[in-house]
């Protein structure tokens, strides 16, 4: 193995910086679209929001759609993953919780920021077809962690139905989140649908 030289010893720090504004730019473009929408959330207010330049920003996203595609897509797997860390060991003895879990995916501000992406993306041809596709995969991402979780055995006639109408039912309960403060209601939602699958799945 040949020696270290000053030249790798100074890339590294560079490319630790430019993977931490990637993510600083990520993480406020998504802040950004929840809070003030595609309308409001241009790249340079992104970028003062993530303290770096404008042109730090154009670096590592060149278009606006490169950056809340990738934005959208990050925080998606982030909280993909967050929900498997919730339950280390596979399928859960209390699908309450799994379903809680699943509902809370569609109720932070993931889904608000991706609600203002796909309302951008139907006006937007440009943006249209990235979206389309980005959504199809975290949907099929979310769909198999949520079998994997409740233990579904998609085998057995409806049950992938089933599955699907649970995650269908999150996202209806994540758009009434939008515009009141809909706990007590999902509370309860939550605990039928939870009921529903057990009887569902049951063997």
């Amino acid at each position: 193995m040949g020696a270290v030289t000053t030249a790798d010893r100074d890339r590294a720090p560079k490319q630790d910086r430019s993977r931490a504004t990637r993510q600083r730019l990520l993480e406020a473009a998504v802040a950004c679209l929840a809070e003030h929408g595609w309308a409001g959330s241009t790249v340079l207010v992104v970028a003062e929001r993530a303290g770096v330049s404008r042109g730090a920003a154009q670096h590592h996203f060149p278009t606006r759609e490169d950056l809340f595609t990738a934005a959208v897509e990050y925080v998606a797997e982030e909280r993909s993953g967050a929900l498997r860390a919730l339950f280390p060991e596979g399928a859960a003895q209390d699908r309450r919780e799994v379903v809680s879990a699943l509902v809370d995916l569609y109720t932070g501000p993931l889904f608000r920021a991706a609600l203002h992406l796909w309302v951008a993306a139907s006006n937007e041809e440009q943006l249209s077809p990235r979206v389309i596709e980005l959504e199809a995969r975290v949907g099929r991402e979310t769909h198999r962690i949520a079998v994997d979780l409740l233990g579904a055995d998609e085998s057995r006639p409806g049950v992938r139905e089933t599955v699907q109408g649970l995650l269908d039912m999150a996202r209806g309960l994540g758009l009434a989140n939008l515009l009141t403060d809909d706990r007590q209601r999902r509370e309860r939602v939550v605990a039928q649908w939870a009921a529903v699958l057990d009887g569902a799945l049951r063997d």
